[in-house]
């Protein structure tokens, strides 16, 4: 190596010392230097790899992907293609992954400061302390009590999330539902990894094992020329299997935390939310200013005002959009879910409001739940309409406890600043994938993958399709953007090795899905992890074995499809 070469690979050995300085010492390196570290190692595989890339090209009147290396590009492409070993662009890489997720790093910021509004409330520990109190009225049955009344209660929210994830593709919205969910964990008496496994994991169990979603199923048969959403009946069975699986694997961890917290990987980090929860709980009982306040005993109560302006909003809306189609996979329905909602938030917030203002508080909440899942199969919603209906809930929370505009924008302020740490760390990782694409290997990786299966038996194949999968899917986790990338290259090929294209389907879809739930370069899952307060570091240790047992029940489900005659296959 010459010593050019070697003067731009000093800063990287530089900064890989302090990783190994820490690992001397026995301490756990930052969530922050474990992904740089990440970034050096993609940065380093610029220079042993030969940038190329796939270029849609017209065949006969067919269009298909064809790979040139960088120097064999036509002239029409060579153009735009600029590839080059990355040396001083890992420094650039926090900016341009901000760049990257943006929608994402932004959410989790409004997202944060919503619910640093609404908690001031104490709306969801009062929701918590009624659920808790119900269940343990639940205990007097002898059935209920012998299966377990927390088991029951993390099967059902973990069936629902893996529908969610199945039909319609929740993935972000995970991040604002674990805040729901983690406080409930700990007031069980479980830990923070409990209450992201009851939402982010269940969720992305169901988009795994998909039946209908559309950002993955519905891309990928697109592009592969076959039926939407065909075959659905074995990816049926295969979501049955996978959900319970990942409730089996949750319900055993939850229970031996249950019987020693202390086992817990999070026992020391969880202090946060067991400190916020007695903070807010040794109140219990107790009645604020703001719960006595009630339409009905003050006319100048903000909470009247805030139920008042909402309930106006929602019948507005309802007139305007009367009826509302949901679409799930190719099925619709016509119902009239908007007229509905005005109506229940109505007649909930009214009675709510007698009881006190974090019921009223909690009633918005379950409203914004409520117009998020219509909103999403609705109307087509995504971050950005998401992130405004939590903001409007955070701030009618901040007015409807009594707080100024002033007081608001610095309860919103304080929230965002809690959890930027979150959103740094998802810039941050980001910039792996940025790394990897500015040095233009990233095809390159998937051509050298793809000669692999050449003379192979079809189940060999279908295994290859599906490692070749899942480990794009560790620097793409994006399902879109893969389909978009593997299935114009997969699907022709499987015709000329004898699978159907229904198995190169569900050979992606397996692909996409359980690594998602690992990878620091996924988005979702470390916006997750930051909002839970849980080092990336500390859930690889959870999850890794897990993800063994997920990836080899996929390669076992794929077997069927070539072996055996199914419907759609």
């Amino acid at each position: 190596m010459n010593s050019k070469i070697a003067g731009k690979f000093t800063s990287f050995f530089v900064l890989l010392q302090i990783h190994f300085t820490d690992m001397k010492k026995r301490k756990v390196p930052h969530t922050f230097v474990i992904v740089f570290c990440c970034i050096l190692l993609a940065a380093m595989m610029t220079w042993f790899i030969k940038p190329g890339k796939y270029i849609e090209e017209q065949v006969d009147g067919q269009s298909v992907m064809t790979f040139y290396y960088q120097d064999q590009l036509p002239e029409v492409y060579a153009k735009d293609f600029h590839a080059e070993p990355q040396t001083w662009q890992v420094f650039a890489a926090l900016f341009k992954g901000f760049e990257k997720q943006c929608s994402i790093i932004v959410f989790i910021l409004i997202i944060g400061g919503a619910f640093w509004i609404m908690n001031k409330s104490r709306a969801i520990d009062t929701g918590i302390m009624a659920f808790l109190d119900f269940t343990k009225r639940l205990e007097h049955n002898k059935l209920i009590r012998k299966i377990g009344v927390n088991n029951i209660i993390i099967t059902l929210i973990m069936i629902l999330f893996s529908l969610f994830g199945s039909v319609f593709g929740m993935s972000e919205e995970t991040i604002a539902f674990t805040l729901i969910i983690i406080p409930l964990a700990i007031s069980m008496g479980y830990d923070s990894i409990v209450g992201v496994c009851m939402v982010y994991v269940a969720a992305h169990i169901g988009f795994s094992g998909a039946m209908l979603n559309p950002f993955t199923i519905g891309i990928a048969q697109g592009i592969a020329g076959i039926p939407l959403f065909s075959g659905i009946g074995y990816r049926a069975v295969c979501w049955v299997i996978l959900t319970i699986i990942g409730i089996v694997f949750v319900l055993l961890y939850a229970n031996k935390v249950k019987k020693n917290p202390r086992v817990s990987l999070m026992y020391e980090e969880d202090s946060y939310w067991r400190e916020v929860k007695g903070e807010r709980l040794e109140v219990k009982g107790e009645k604020t200013k703001e719960d006595h306040l009630s339409p009905l005993t003050s006319h100048l109560s903000p909470s009247y005002w805030v139920y008042a302006l909402i309930t106006v909003l929602l019948v507005y809306c309802a007139i305007r959009f009367p009826m509302t189609t949901l679409k799930v996979g190719n099925s619709t329905s016509t119902l009239p879910l908007m007229p509905i909602g005005a109506g229940l938030f109505a007649l909930v917030g009214f009675f709510a409001l007698r009881k006190g203002v974090p019921y009223l508080v909690l009633t918005m909440l379950f409203g914004t739940v409520y117009y998020l899942i219509v909103g999403v199969l609705g109307y087509g919603w995504y971050i950005m309409e998401i992130a405004t209906l939590f903001l409007f809930m955070g701030v009618c929370s901040g007015f409807a406890i009594g707080k100024s505009a002033s007081d608001i924008a610095k309860l919103f302020i304080e929230g965002m600043g809690d959890i930027l740490s979150a959103a740094v760390v998802v810039g941050l990782a980001a910039g792996i994938v940025i790394v990897l694409q500015d040095g233009g290997v990233i095809d390159t990786i998937l051509y050298g993958l793809s000669k692999s299966m050449s003379n192979l038996g079809t189940i060999a194949s279908t295994e290859i399709m599906y490692g070749i999968q899942t480990l794009i899917n560790i620097v793409i986790p994006s399902g879109s953007a893969k389909a978009a990338i593997t299935m114009p290259i997969m699907a022709p090929f499987s015709d000329l090795i004898g699978i159907s294209r229904q198995t190169t389907v569900m050979a992606f879809q397996f692909g996409d899905g359980f690594t998602n739930m690992i990878t620091p370069t996924s988005g979702v899952l470390i916006a997750t992890l930051g909002v839970a307060r849980i080092p990336w570091e500390k859930w690889v240790r959870f999850i890794w074995k897990f993800i063994v047992v997920l990836v080899v029940i996929g390669a076992l489900l794929l077997i069927p499809t070539v072996t055996m005659h199914l419907e759609g296959f």
